[in-house]
């Protein structure tokens, strides 16, 4: 279902560490993204987010169980409205620069976490069903996808600074 305020629809995509930052010379752009939660719950999380200056509430359901795919809700709202939302969240609030990197047919999502989460640099690519083959660039490292720890909710509670490497 899509309209011009929110779309909603299965989410497919796979996650991983970054090696280095050559993906930054290949970006097309760059975004600053402050994102909070209002919801943890493993069943669904809602997330606001403000990406520029576009603010989106987002709500995702609970992951399959190969944490390739879930369920999406997403609407845009304005910048005011999200600035007042993150004021709501729980502790934790997430601060990151995404970088989108096409590669072939795909394009890639590459988050440079910052704050309490400096160190951490994940890259994500959509994909259209779970078995589709995609290009695999020299920066992209292990696969982490279906590992709650990378997900953004839990970062937002167990940030990376505080993990025993």
């Amino acid at each position: 279902m899509t309209n011009q305020n929110h779309i909603s629809s299965i989410e497919i995509e796979r996650k991983f560490l970054v090696t280095s930052n050559v993906f930054k010379d290949q970006a097309y752009t760059h975004t600053p993204i402050t994102q909070g939660f209002l919801s943890t719950n493993k069943k669904r999380t809602v997330r606001v987010r403000l990406k520029g200056e576009q603010g989106y509430l987002t709500i995702k359901g609970k992951s399959s169980a190969n944490g390739l795919s879930r369920f999406e809700w997403e609407k845009k709202i304005s910048k005011d409205e999200a600035k007042q939302l993150l004021k709501l969240c729980k502790k934790g609030i997430i601060d990151k620069i995404r970088y989108e990197i096409k590669v072939e047919n795909h394009i890639f999502e590459v988050d440079e976490f910052l704050g309490d989460n400096t160190g951490l640099v994940l890259a994500e690519v959509e994909l259209k069903f779970e078995d589709e083959s995609f290009p695999k660039p020299d920066w992209l490292g292990k696969e982490v996808t279906g590992n709650p720890k990378y997900y953004n909710s839990q970062l937002s509670k167990q940030p990376y600074k505080n993990w025993k490497l």
